[in-house]
């Protein structure tokens, strides 16, 4: 297994999700107040059932980092194949984790690494439509610690199928939400 450990995990470079990300609300605004902006699209479905030969489990999701698809074992021979955002050069891993918690509309703490590296980042985006994990987010764990990695939504659907998170997979909104209520707690995810 490649996963660094929690010591790296947290000091390393992987330690969030979201690169090169600025979020402005003009104003200051919050959701539901009326200078707020709209809300943000969920973007498509581009999940789709496929043939896939695998001796996991169904219930199982299978993330293959290099074809930028998560799989979500459902029967021998079937799963559900979704279009991911991946991490990019240097935030990579590969590994054996499990889904440790979920939340829908979680909120978002850049960690101090990222926040050195991009200043402008606030300490915390609050839950809710405008957080840049999306509309769900699937925490990672091995061996019943956080990872601080991801399967989370965005707000920016053209940001997904490409190498561009620090360690997390992105899908759009519309593909968090299917997932998330697919995908028990517990579940087991091979990260390839």
């Amino acid at each position: 297994m490649t996963l660094p450990d929690r010591h790296r995990i947290t000091s390393g470079l992987a330690a969030a999700c979201m690169a090169g990300l600025v979020l402005v609300m003009p104003g200051g605004a919050h959701a539901g107040s009326a200078s707020a902006p709209p809300l943000p699209a969920m973007g498509p479905s581009l999940r789709k059932t496929v043939a896939f030969e695998t001796a996991e489990q169904p219930g199982t999701i299978i993330i293959r980092k290099d074809e930028k698809a998560l799989y979500l074992v459902t029967r021998q021979g079937q799963a559900l194949r979704y279009k991911i955002s991946v991490g990019r050069d240097g935030f990579g891993w590969t590994g054996v984790v499990k889904v440790g918690a979920k939340t829908e509309w979680p909120q978002w703490r850049p960690p101090k690494e990222m926040r050195a590296r991009q200043p402008e980042l606030p300490e915390m985006v609050p839950a809710g439509p405008y957080n840049p994990l999306g509309a769900r987010a699937l925490y990672l764990s091995r061996d019943g610690h956080d990872t601080l990695y991801r399967i989370h939504g965005t707000n920016d659907p053209s940001g997904v199928g490409f190498d561009g998170t620090s360690g997390c997979f992105r899908l759009t909104n519309t593909d968090v939400i299917d997932l998330f209520k697919r995908v028990p707690i517990g579940a087991k995810v091979v990260v390839q």
